[in-house]
């Protein structure tokens, strides 16, 4: 039997990014929030601190930051037709746990998606014809010009680093110029370019393309926030990625917000208590709770005027199913919505090997590198192609940790003395284009629950059904192609270009950005949440984070998580709490 406990205004389920950002802005405006988080706390200077020397071996390798597969985790399989097997080792995504969340160990690449990218079908439609039927796509029901704002917002919470490519419709000599309109440049001037995606960028220009420096959450210089928080220029260290930044350097909830958050009295953050679901009345359409389990066991009732889902995309898809709001999805009909438009992302790269140039790959930072957009979102004629959407070319210097960094050519054993000399002779020397390309969402790949396996609370796992589509192969093959051109024009010794092939995996790290499944638009028939993240069947509900995307982007998804966050918070002060109810009439 659950203990009831007195109610909150506000109840967070998780305590990252979008979290922070919620329980800022709602306490700032009076009310009472709780944040429930199932990890422990971290803070920079007891879990990161400069004098913390970073391991590779347990935060990347051990995972020392991530989610334990052995207490939770969800089932895979590629099709319909096969039998889902759960994921017992974290591969391809690294879902985190804690405060602070992913927001911790990401590499700080800060992107805006382009303004085709959120009326993705219509847009698509209106140039090239009609979408198979297969594609689930979808406009966002929000668009760039309603965000830009609020994406502004959170790059000056963070502190981005970067050049703008276009101020209020000029295009700006340096910077993206495919870029939407914004109001003004980034708060901070890019990072210092290191050798290799200085090559990159002559070759870029040699060869007919507009290189600039990538959007980076690593400080350029001192910054303080509109918080009043102040963060530290960037070392270069190399530790970004899967690791907590103790220099103060990295844009975090810990860096940015917590400061401030953690004085204020209408504010609680409980940790190592992990939700189980969340309660509605007897009608269905008022969440009144959330149940949550501590480490000892003990259950809690927890009521809540308004209840925010802000833990990774899948758990929140997770926690809906198993607490039976929204229609679950059916492929074979077509019919619900919790679970669909699922979607990924596909990547590969190019090395470039040189004999004579020495990148230095462990100067480096998370967002540290060069881009070009020519191939992204719709800012090409794919006339004639065979796909829709794209991706980023970039090349990043964000590490060169020993156990990790590897780079040889094609053809060298996997290890053994002529292993260890290719490796000694490249570890200086080589540089890498990525390719980062977004994935349509289909009608086969979807989130449900696993009609056989169990977690340590007899709940059913949650099952994924995902694999990369015809369209994505091509999109991807195309980038990797483009990118391999721009790697012979760097004048190397030899290039290694290495493409996405097969069924996707969930063995090898590829990207955690997981999107889809509770996602957001203008039909409740198709859509979870409206334009304000707020369900359509459960007005006092919320969604946050990426499991809203209606599909996956071609750039890093954080600032458009921090700008959604913040024009749903915006909506909530503004709209909702004058009148609380559905903000959208459908």
């Amino acid at each position: 039997m659950a203990k009831k406990l007195p109610a909150v205004d506000v109840a967070l389920v998780g305590f990252g990014w979008t979290a922070a950002i919620v329980a800022e802005e709602l306490t700032a405006a009076g009310l009472d929030v709780l944040a429930l988080e199932r990890g422990a706390w971290r803070d920079t200077p007891t879990d990161f601190a400069v004098t913390f020397a970073q391991d590779e071996l347990r935060y990347m390798w051990r995972r020392s930051l991530f989610q334990e597969p052995a207490r939770q985790t969800l089932t895979f399989r590629n099709s319909m037709d096969q039998t889902a097997l759960p994921m017992r080792h974290l591969g391809s995504f690294l879902p985190a746990t804690g405060v602070g969340g992913a927001g911790i160990h990401w590499n700080g690449q800060n992107w805006r998606f382009l303004p085709t990218d959120f009326v993705a079908r219509s847009h698509n439609e209106a140039r090239y014809g009609t979408l198979p039927e297969s594609m689930t796509v979808q406009d966002w029901g929000v668009t760039y010009d309603e965000l830009e704002p609020y994406y502004d917002k959170f790059e000056y919470l963070c502190g981005i680093s970067g050049k703008a490519g276009n101020i209020k419709g000029r295009i700006q000599d340096g910077g993206n110029p495919f870029e939407g309109p914004r109001a003004r440049d980034y708060p901070n001037p890019p990072l210092d370019m290191v050798y290799g995606p200085t090559l990159f960028a002559a070759a870029a220009r040699e060869t007919g393309h507009k290189p600039f420096p990538c959007p980076a959450a690593n400080m350029s210089r001192a910054y303080t926030n509109p918080l009043g928080v102040t963060l530290a220029p960037c070392s270069y260290c190399g530790f970004c990625e899967k690791f907590g930044c103790g220099n103060y350097s990295k844009s975090s909830p810990q860096t940015t917000i917590l400061p401030v958050l953690m004085r204020r009295n209408n504010f609680e953050l409980r940790t190592q208590c992990e939700v189980l679901r969340v309660n509605c009345d007897s009608s269905g359409k008022r969440a009144t709770s959330v149940t949550y389990i501590d480490t000892e066991g003990r259950e809690f009732e927890q009521p809540a005027e308004m209840i925010f889902l802000c833990a990774f995309a899948q758990h929140n898809v997770h926690l809906l199913l198993l607490s039976g709001i929204g229609k679950p999805y059916d492929p074979k009909s077509g019919e619900g919505v919790v679970g669909r438009n699922y979607a990924y992302q596909i990547v590969s790269s190019v090395d470039v090997f040189f004999d004579d140039k020495i990148i230095n790959p462990f100067v480096g930072a998370g967002g540290l590198g060069v881009g070009i957009d020519e191939y992204n979102g719709d800012n090409f004629d794919h006339g004639g192609l065979g796909f829709i959407g794209g991706g980023y070319l970039a090349c990043w210097n964000t590490h060169g940790r020993p156990i990790e960094l590897h780079p040889t050519p094609k053809g060298t054993p996997k290890w053994g003395s002529k292993w260890k000399e290719a490796v000694a002779r490249n570890y200086l020397t080589t540089a890498t284009i990525s390719t980062h390309g977004a994935v349509m969402s289909y009608r086969t790949n979807y989130l449900d629950l696993d009609p056989t396996y169990r977690d340590a609370h007899g709940r059913p796992l949650l099952r994924l059904t995902f694999d990369f589509g015809d369209n994505e192969h091509r999109m991807s093959d195309y980038l990797t192609d483009r990118a391999a051109e721009i790697a012979k024009a760097m004048k190397p010794r030899e290039i290694h270009a290495k493409k996405r092939n097969g069924h996707y995996s969930v063995v090898p790290y590829q990207t955690t950005h997981n999107t889809g499944g509770a996602a957001m638009g203008t039909d409740p028939r198709t859509s979870f949440v409206n334009r304000y993240l707020q369900s359509w069947d459960v007005p006092n509900l919320f969604v946050m984070g990426s499991s809203v995307f209606p599909q996956n982007a071609g750039y890093n998804p954080t600032g458009t998580i921090g700008a959604l966050t913040y024009a749903a918070v915006d909506a909530v002060k503004n709209i909702y709490l004058k009148n609380p109810g559905p903000m959208v009439q459908a």
